[in-house]
């Protein structure tokens, strides 16, 4: 492994999930010549929103025709296909059950099958007694089965990409936290302690942190990541058999969360989860989390307020639900009643970087900000493990644009 240096770097790439190592991967194989550099902060790749996911490689159910999430995502579960069967890298394409258990869930489900047609995604129309057949201990009314989801280790997908970028050619640097950035006509400046180097151009990728990039450059944004912590269990191994395909409540609509699900993982095992709960620390991953620096930024954000205006009872529920186990649990017995209270074990929780604005809208699409020698990844929300690969070249593309007005 390369250690950092005072060396000048053509392009330089901040934060080692899947996003910023896809997008390092194709930038090296696109240009062989220049010198690229990626920095990532912790001891290995793939730490934080990447490896602490559900590992679905989604079909592209959810989103709205044209957008560059549905785009995105049915490219990227082609191509991560591809590159874990290049790369022989454990995969399977399991299929995923949308299960309707009321008639207003009902209603939601036909849109969402409506939406799977528009984006021509491989599904199929459950009736109650199908459903039962094909999945005897599942409750509902009907379901969508979409044949192309599928579960893969998305960290060891971004530690094989991490060797391929080093193999041609890149400089990968671990335990480098950035501490500061600096921009001229010239070169972007990057601190790292009390070491620096220059580039001339810069991609970041830092999810959790991707507005505290653009505001050591001072690139006038109007948005604020909140945290949102997204809490698992793990079913007994006496339930690794439980489901055959990965079950999903159907979604409300007005809110980028899909709901606690059963989630079968490429190691066999059984998840439940996530919920979506209010965060106080970016990075809190443990039961007891809070940070004085991140809560006093969210709590001085008017776009936080606004949020909290619109969503106050949905946060609510989640909190309660969060705290009182029982409260977790009703969401999976309304479709799965065999399991219990004592069947939630402790799982590692997630924490997702969801970009609100200043009006208090939630980001649910990609967003992107710049500068003359700089390209930040502003919100990269589920699916993007998924569409990696694409936004990776999307990311190239405007790279290149920005290169060619020096």
């Amino acid at each position: 492994m390369s250690k950092l240096t005072n060396l000048d770097y053509d392009i330089a790439i901040i934060g080692g999930g899947i996003v910023g190592l896809a997008t390092a991967w194709q930038l090296i194989q696109a240009n062989p010549r220049k010198k690229i550099i990626l920095i990532e902060k912790e001891s290995d790749v793939g730490c934080h929103q990447t490896g602490h996911n559900s590992g679905v490689i989604h079909a592209g159910v959810y989103y709205n025709p044209g957008s560059l999430k549905a785009q995105f995502c049915k490219e990227g579960a082609k191509e991560t296909k591809a590159f874990c069967h290049k790369y022989k890298i454990n995969f399977d394409v399991c299929g995923k059950l949308l299960v309707a258990t009321n008639n207003q869930e009902l209603k939601r489900m036909q849109a969402l099958y409506e939406r799977c047609k528009n984006n021509d995604i491989d599904i199929e129309l459950l009736d109650k007694d199908e459903l039962k057949r094909r999945e005897p201990n599942i409750l509902g009314e009907a379901a969508i089965f979409v044949r192309d989801t599928g579960i893969v280790d998305y960290q060891k997908i971004c530690r094989k990409l991490a060797e391929l970028f080093e193999y041609n050619g890149g400089v990968l640097c671990l335990d480098s936290k950035v501490t500061g950035l600096k921009e001229s006509k010239k070169e972007v400046t990057i601190e790292i302690g009390s070491r620096a180097i220059t580039v001339g151009h810069l991609v970041t990728c830092s999810g959790l942190m991707a507005d505290r990039m653009t505001k050591m450059l001072g690139i006038p944004t109007n948005f604020q990541i909140i945290p949102f912590r997204g809490e698992y269990y793990k079913l007994p191994s006496a339930y690794d058999s439980i489901v055959h395909h990965l079950i999903y409540p159907i979604p409300d609509p007005d809110l980028p969360f899909l709901g606690v699900h059963l989630t079968r993982m490429i190691d066999g095992g059984v998840t439940v989860g996530p919920n979506a709960v209010q965060g106080w620390k970016r990075e809190g991953y443990g039961r007891f989390n809070f940070s004085i620096k991140d809560t006093l930024q969210m709590l001085a954000f008017k776009g936080y307020w606004k949020l909290i205006s619109q969503h106050w009872r949905t946060g609510l529920k989640e909190t309660h639900n969060s705290w009182i186990k029982s409260g977790y649990l009703k969401q999976v017995n309304k479709y799965c009643s065999l399991i219990n209270e004592d069947d939630l074990l402790p799982y590692p929780a997630g924490v997702r970087a969801q970009a609100v604005m200043a009006d208090g809208s939630l980001v649910h699409d990609f967003l992107f900000a710049q500068s003359p020698r700089t390209l930040h990844v502003c919100n990269a929300p589920s699916p993007a493990a998924t569409s990696a690969f694409p936004i990776g070249r999307h990311i190239i593309d405007k790279i290149d644009e920005l290169m060619t007005t020096f």
